[in-house]
């Protein structure tokens, strides 16, 4: 145990120890966060609302039952945030929406539930795109979160600020929402970790709807070890952590190369080729497949999204569509375009293309491919405000529900990270996390640290 390290730099089993054998308190910690976040969070916007003295009754709350002999766990006194699609009762869930201003909810939602059961400090609610669909924007009432590893580079979307919080060592982990890859291309693009569970592994009771057909609840964490210490706290039956350590000797992992050759950046592609490489010498036996053709699936989840969300926020967009930001309220209503045969159609293709991947995946222990093809780009190609597609690999683990796991890869010549995305099978998450300790671990790669002097030398 480094007794030098930063607070801040802890993983949550040192932080645990720490709280339970060296006196450290979930106080004294819980302050060290709301910390740095009042002096950086200024120009990286990671927070949509900050529950300083909440956070604080919580921390204490937890450090009573340490000295009363009460332990709920591993999350016990370890601060964390909610994704502002998330109810915490008698706080807004605002969804970065004019729409949402008087928006107060009563009662919390299934997985703020459990945060609570396990004793873990809310510091607040993260930001998000509206309602969970495009941005970066410029029209909405909060500035859009920057990503902290490049604050002149975007986020991505839409668990914006539950990625950019957790990069900027805020907090280790954050629950977020993803229909179409939002807790991993955010992570993606700041460097850290994303678990998007197997499909209803997680309740969505409580967290606003996109697109019922694909939305999931899942875990943006500083490592995977911290992502899979909260999983099993969220789904105690998945009993993640029990064998992360055990390597991948013996492993077989596909690797989906068609999915990015010829169209990734040609960093993140040796990134990807580096890690088969890597699994490899540490014992898997990592063979290439060819997978379906990619923009089958894109095409899919993209029509159920879309008619999925219109219908979500139909009444909204007749009666309060000036009320939206203008790229969310062209995205949505697009929706309205999509007609009962076609979506009709997209849903029966939903279940063919799960049964393709399943035959493919079945015979494996975990399938690697792209996450997204390049790294984050500028905040700058987005302020006129028109819609821009960035280049990913995740929609497919929405549409098959499949569980899906982001890492990062490398750092680019730009300084920029590069990232990966490992599915398995249903109900594998036990083995994307172990396979994805065993890569994190080999790989070791460290970013540097976000200097206080950032807030400063931005503003």
């Amino acid at each position: 145990m480094d007794a030098a390290k930063p607070l801040h730099e802890l993983s949550i089993a040192e932080t645990g120890w720490r709280l339970r054998h060296a006196g450290l308190t979930s106080v004294a910690l819980t302050r060290h966060a709301l910390d740095r976040i009042a002096r950086l969070d200024n120009v990286l916007h990671t927070f949509a609302v900050v529950t300083a003295e909440q956070a604080l009754a919580e921390a204490a709350e937890a450090d009573d039952d340490f000295a009363a002999g009460k332990d709920h766990g591993p999350l016990q006194g370890i601060p964390y945030a909610l994704k502002d699609l998330i109810d915490v009762r008698g706080l807004p869930t605002r969804a970065a929406s004019r729409l949402r201003d008087s928006h107060v909810a009563a009662k919390d939602a299934a997985v703020t539930v459990a945060m609570r059961k396990a004793g873990a400090v809310l510091l607040g609610k993260v930001a998000t795109y509206e309602f969970g669909t495009v941005g970066p924007a410029f029209d909405l009432p909060q500035p859009p979160a920057v990503n902290p590893r490049a604050p002149d580079h975007v986020t991505g979307g839409s668990s914006s600020g539950s990625a950019a919080a957790v990069a900027a060592d805020f907090i280790r982990i954050s629950i977020g929402s993803d229909s179409g890859g939002s807790v991993r291309s955010p992570p993606c693009y700041c460097g850290v970790v994303g678990l998007k569970p197997t499909f209803a592994l997680l309740p969505l009771q409580g967290i606003q709807p996109l697109s019922p057909s694909l939305d999931h609840a899942g875990i943006v964490a500083a490592s995977v070890e911290d992502a899979a210490i909260c999983l099993d706290v969220l789904s105690p039956l998945s009993r993640v952590t029990e064998n992360l350590g055990a390597g991948v000797q013996g492993l077989r992992i596909a690797y989906g190369r068609n999915w990015s050759a010829g169209e990734a950046d040609l960093e993140m592609q040796a990134a990807l080729d580096n890690a088969a490489r890597v699994l490899r010498e540490r014992g898997a036996l990592v063979e290439e497949v060819r997978l379906p053709d990619y923009l089958l699936y894109e095409k899919c989840g993209t029509s159920i999204i879309l008619a999925e969300g219109y219908a979500v926020h139909k009444r909204e967009l007749d009666a309060s569509g000036s009320s939206f930001g203008r790229a969310t309220f062209e995205n949505l209503s697009s929706g309205k375009y999509i007609n009962t045969n076609e979506l009709t159609s997209a849903l029966r293709a939903k279940d063919e293309l799960t049964d393709m991947m399943d035959r493919i995946i079945t015979p494996y222990d975990a399938l690697l491919v792209a996450n997204t093809l390049a790294p984050a780009p500028p905040v700058a190609e987005f302020r006129d405000g028109k819609p821009r597609w960035t280049a990913m690999r995740t929609f497919p683990f929405n549409v098959t529900g499949l569980p899906a796991l982001a890492i990062p890869s490398g750092i680019s010549s730009r300084g920029l990270p590069l990232g990966l995305q490992l599915a398995a099978r249903k109900g594998g998450e036990a083995m994307l996390c172990r396979i994805g300790h065993a890569f994190e671990t080999a790989l070791n790669l460290r970013f540097p640290p976000m200097p206080d002097a950032t807030a400063s030398r931005l503003g």
